[in-house]
């Protein structure tokens, strides 16, 4: 296994294949990779985030976009990717027909210029916040970020860690972007699980 520090990297886009649409991108080091997924270690980094409960992504998305776009506009802030959101289910509410509410707490990166010291949100539903450095596992697909797609690719990174005996946080994921949402087709998304312990890597290439 790689020792890693716990310093986020943040860095031109470039340097990743995928992230392409803004001058920078939130970097990583791959720890290892397997016909099924990735595991990669972040540092810690900081976010400005908003939240939203609803029984569809597809209906979250647009005000949670909305005012954190807002935000990088009134403070003159470049647009960073990733874009992730925070999946987890909201139990205190009540199923509708086998549907449960989920909370949706999207976070956009901060530029390196203001990691350390970013404005104060003028809108009460924005927040500043911090993400300890964490390990996730990574399964990454093509098209539009919709639900229907989101939770087939979260369900099958789930199977293939359960298989894998991986042991990682159950009661939440990640949705994460990295085109813009006027980009309908072949956009490049990925789902993240985070890990609980030492990562699986069984029948995987490490990455040295």
């Amino acid at each position: 296994m790689l020792v890693l520090t716990a310093e986020a990297r943040i860095g031109s886009s470039s340097e990743l294949d995928f992230c392409s649409e803004t001058e920078q991108c939130l970097l990583f080091d791959s720890i290892c990779k397997t016909d099924e997924y990735e595991v990669r270690d972040y540092g810690n980094v900081t976010w400005v985030w908003t939240e939203e409960k609803s029984y569809f992504m597809d209906f979250a998305i647009f005000p949670l976009f909305r005012r954190l776009f807002n935000y990088i506009r009134d403070f003159n802030i470049e647009m960073t990717a990733p874009v992730i959101i925070n999946i987890a289910e909201d139990k205190s509410s009540f199923s509708i027909f086998g549907m449960k509410k989920y909370t949706y707490t999207m976070s956009f990166l901060m530029p390196a210029e203001h990691q350390a010291n970013p404005p104060r949100p003028n809108d009460r539903k924005v927040k500043i916040g911090h993400m300890d450095a964490m390990k996730v596992y990574v399964r990454s697909y093509k098209g539009l970020m919709s639900s229907f797609l989101y939770k087939s690719e979260a369900n099958a990174l789930s199977s293939d860690l359960d298989s894998a005996g991986a042991n990682y946080e159950k009661d939440h994921n990640y949705a994460v972007g990295y085109n813009s949402p006027k980009k309908m087709f072949d956009s490049y998304n990925e789902v993240w699980y985070v890990v609980n312990g030492e990562p699986v890597c069984s029948s995987s290439e490490e990455m040295g």
